[in-house]
């Protein structure tokens, strides 16, 4: 398909390149900007194979966060990220894109740690966001790592799953949301998206559920994908402790923009209990709980058309709210 944009830009920040990745139909439609999870995991390339048909409604704009992707570099020190680094990278590549596409606020989706990510942005800078767009919403890290084991483990215990159980008891529950490594962290991760509870229809591997598409996608080439791997845990390694340490409880009981949680039923990456807590006790101008559910951590590519259906009906209610104000 052809676009009207359909680019690869790269932005100086603060000492870092942060690559961009621009589709749009029509330059003058509103900005969707993704915030991708992780730390680390970009994911452009299944945004852009599962949701380019928003090019109807929206230019969508998805960007390798400092550190991650093609944002990694070779030699990069950890104390370089931070989460308030992030906050500012991102409200630097939302200010871009109002200038280059006259618009002056843009729509915010966050996934997982993205979500995180998006929820500060929209609380620092509320004149940037139109409306804050959640998936995967991360809300309080202790308590979403202590119930994501949970599960892992009565999944196991249900299933007699002997390796999975020694797995377990080896790796032990995490405390104040920390695993004693991380690759004990990704075992649990490993299992949790084995049982459903990361892609609900799609029961498999952790490692099959990311590499695949990554290695079917033309958005990294073969050269790039270890660059891809080293950004990934080297971003987890350096953020990891400081993003755990969060409660949305308590340093984001309100926003002054719109706020959409659009959230698989079946999510046990990130607990739904925990986001509907939150939800409920969050203070906003207007706020809407959207279910999916056959869907666990990621509506956006499990249930597509819905996804892509809410988010034109998102865009286009605020857009008109924005006229009449």
């Amino acid at each position: 398909m052809e676009y009207a944009i359909d680019e690869k830009k790269v932005l100086a920040l603060d000492g870092a390149s942060i690559h961009l990745r621009v589709r749009s139909n029509d330059p003058t439609r509103p900005v969707l900007l993704f915030l991708h999870g992780g730390p680390g995991v970009c994911d452009r390339h299944w945004v852009l194979k599962d949701q380019s048909a928003l090019t109807d409604t929206v230019t969508i704009l998805c960007y390798d966060q400092r550190g991650a992707g093609l944002s990694y570099r070779k030699g990069m020190q950890e104390q370089e990220l931070s989460v308030d680094r992030m906050v500012e990278d991102a409200a630097a590549v939302a200010k871009w894109a109002c200038e280059r596409f006259g618009q002056d606020k843009v729509f915010v989706v966050g996934h997982s740690w993205g979500s995180l990510l998006g929820v500060l942005l929209a609380k620092k800078y509320p004149e940037l966001v139109r409306a804050y767009i959640g998936m995967g919403q991360f809300v309080n890290g202790e308590e979403n790592e202590a119930l994501s084991y949970d599960f892992v483990l009565a999944q196991a215990q249900r299933r007699a799953d002997k390796k999975a159980l020694r797995d377990l008891a080896r790796i032990g529950e995490p405390v104040r949301g920390r695993y004693k490594s991380m690759d004990d962290m990704m075992i649990q991760r490993n299992l949790m998206t084995k049982y459903g509870g990361g892609t609900y229809k799609g029961k498999e591997s952790l490692m099959r559920s990311m590499i695949l598409p990554l290695l079917r996608t033309p958005e990294y080439s073969l050269t790039q994908l270890k660059q891809y791997s080293e950004g990934a845990f080297f971003s987890l390694r350096a953020l990891w402790d400081e993003v755990v340490d969060h409660d949305l409880f308590r340093i984001a009981p309100s926003l002054a923009v719109p706020v959409y949680l659009t959230e698989g039923r079946h999510d046990q990456n990130t607990p739904i209990p925990i986001a509907r807590r939150w939800f409920e006790s969050l203070e906003a101008p207007h706020k809407e709980w959207i279910w999916f559910e056959e869907s666990a951590h990621s509506p956006i590519k499990e249930e597509p058309e819905k996804w892509g259906e809410t988010v034109r009906r998102i865009v286009r209610e605020n857009c008109e709210n924005a006229q009449e104000g």
